[in-house]
């Protein structure tokens, strides 16, 4: 009798160490997610960057074309 409950509580250790060993390649695997996730997060922040730079670059353009064409314009009612 104490045999057969051995072999119970060894087949529920084993158990138990098959389930952490799925657990900790889980484990690994959001780690290494994760860590490409981050990296992705980084890239699509630098490239916001530069596309925030960008547009206020073409903004100031923009800004400087309609000053330049008020200029023309106001040049056009003189005449």
């Amino acid at each position: 009798m104490s045999f057969e409950i051995f072999e119970k509580f060894e087949a529920k250790v084993q158990q138990a160490i098959d389930t952490i060993t799925l657990l900790q390649m889980e484990i690994e695997e959001l780690k290494a997610q994760n860590s490409a996730l981050s990296q992705e997060v980084q890239s699509n922040a630098a490239h916001r960057e530069l596309l925030a730079r960008e547009n206020q670059q073409l903004k100031e353009e923009q800004h400087a074309w309609q000053d330049r064409l008020r200029g023309l314009l106001g040049k056009m009612d003189e005449v």
